[in-house]
Order: C-alpha cells, then sequence, then structure tokens
C-alpha cells in the first residue's frame, strides 16, 4: 500500500500501546507518534529489555562498570519519559542479561510475562531488518510471543539509522517546532550525546533528526521530518 499518514487514520480510542525498547532511548526515537497517541489519551507503557551499558564510553563520569553504566542510562529514560509525561508506573526495566540481547527462553518468558497482561492494541519497536543484534532479537522475542500465544493486534515497527530495509507504510509527520521538543528530550540521554559527539562529530539528536529528515525527502512530504514504520498485523495471515 502506499504510505499513509498515520494521524489521519481511524485508530479506536482507549488503545493499549506497549513499546518494546530494545536499549534506554529507543522509546525516544519514536517520540512524536508516541506523542500523538498520548495526546488522544490511549495508554503507553514501555519495556526497556537491556541497560545498554555497551553504549557508555569508558571516560563518562560515574561509568565505572557495567553496573553504573546501566544506571546511568536507566536514569536518563526516566528524565525522558518524566519530560514525555509518561507515569513512572508505566516503565519498566527488564535488565535482561547479555550485550546482545540473547533469543532464548528465559527471554521470551520475560517478554511474554511483561506483555500478555496489558493485553495491548499496538506494540512499537524497531524494525527486525537492522544490523543492530540487540534490535533485530527484540523482534524475535515479540514475535515468539506472538506466535505461541496466538496475539490479535498490530505492531508498528519503525526506521532508525540502522534499519537495513522495510516498507514505508505509515509515518508520522513533523515540523521544526516538533523536532525542537524531539531533540530536547534525545539530549537527555546524555551518555549517548557525548559519544556521538565525540565519535561522529554530531550530537544523538542530530543523528536521529537526520534519519527524520531523511524519510520526509523519500516520501516526499511537505513537513520536514517524518518517524516511518512498517505495520505488521497479528495473526500473520499464512
Amino acid at each position: 500500500m502506499a504510505p499513509r499518514d498515520l494521524t489521519t487514520l481511524d485508530w479506536p480510542r482507549g488503545q493499549c500501546i506497549a513499546v518494546l525498547a530494545p536499549h534506554p532511548d529507543d522509546f525516544d526515537a519514536i517520540a512524536l507518534t508516541l506523542r500523538f497517541f498520548h495526546a488522544r489519551g490511549d495508554s503507553i507503557h514501555l519495556a526497556v529489555l537491556t541497560a545498554g551499558a555497551s553504549g557508555v564510553e569508558n571516560n563518562y563520569p560515574g561509568a565505572s562498570d557495567d553496573a553504573a553504566k546501566g544506571a546511568l542510562r536507566e536514569a536518563e529514560q526516566r528524565a525522558s519519559c518524566a519530560a514525555f509525561g509518561l507515569p513512572p508506573a508505566r516503565v519498566s526495566f527488564l535488565r535482561l542479561a547479555a550485550s546482545e540481547l540473547e533469543f532464548n527462553a528465559a527471554n521470551v518468558a520475560a517478554v511474554r510475562d511483561w506483555l500478555l497482561p496489558l493485553q495491548a492494541d499496538l506494540v512499537c519497536m524497531p524494525h527486525g531488518n537492522d544490523s543492530n543484534a540487540t534490535h533485530r532479537h527484540t523482534y524475535a522475542l515479540f514475535r515468539a510471543v506472538a506466535e505461541q500465544e496466538g496475539l490479535a493486534l498490530c505492531a508498528l515497527l519503525n526506521q532508525d539509522a540502522k534499519t537495513e530495509a522495510m516498507r514505508h507504510d505509515l509515518y508520522m509527520p513533523f515540523d521544526a517546532d516538533m523536532a525542537s521538543w524531539k531533540g530536547e528530550l534525545l539530549r537527555l540521554h546524555d551518555t549517548q550525546h557525548q559519544r556521538n559527539l565525540n565519535t561522529r562529530g554530531h550530537g544523538f539528536d542530530a543523528r536521529v533528526l537526520a534519519v527524520n529528515q531523511a524519510t520526509a525527502r523519500t516520501l516526499n512530504l511537505k513537513q520536514p521530518y517524518a518517524e516511518a514504520f512498517e505495520l505488521e498485523r497479528w495473526p500473520r495471515a499464512s
């Protein structure tokens, strides 16, 4: 189907939306889409699957070991969610082991135990076709739960800087003012902001927003930015 502006669709009211974030900060990569649903009164719940300690540079203040690095990143996610307006009770840190989030029975069970009680209508996560192994495995864990439990819901799989290929089924367009708001959230992830400044010469906000700019150009949109998604419906057609 041709890409469609997700704000023009007839979404049911009072949806429960589950966000499966491989790392602290993946919530913020789709902040404008989540803001749209939040403003409608939909209930958003976030699970951060890993602490993302490997993403913190050793010389970052307070980054004494992996536990300290993970705590830094979780604190950043809490601050970002508070700025967004997501109640703390709706934020969970699953702290699943392994640097690349292994696909195994224990991790499938952890995702299942968090997801099933929500009875979610919509699940958001990074696309599985991604060079980042933790992103790929997050999708694989969700898919295992969806198949085993026969879930009936929709999934929005978002594009990010490391997505290798995907359909653009839906998009969330936004302007420079909203890009500024999103940039503020992204900069609250200071460990990632500083790492990007040190290794890439630009901030975390610029890296994410550049993806959104490229998406808007690809889709030939009037707005200068857009978050893009591939839509999956579960159960999937055989």
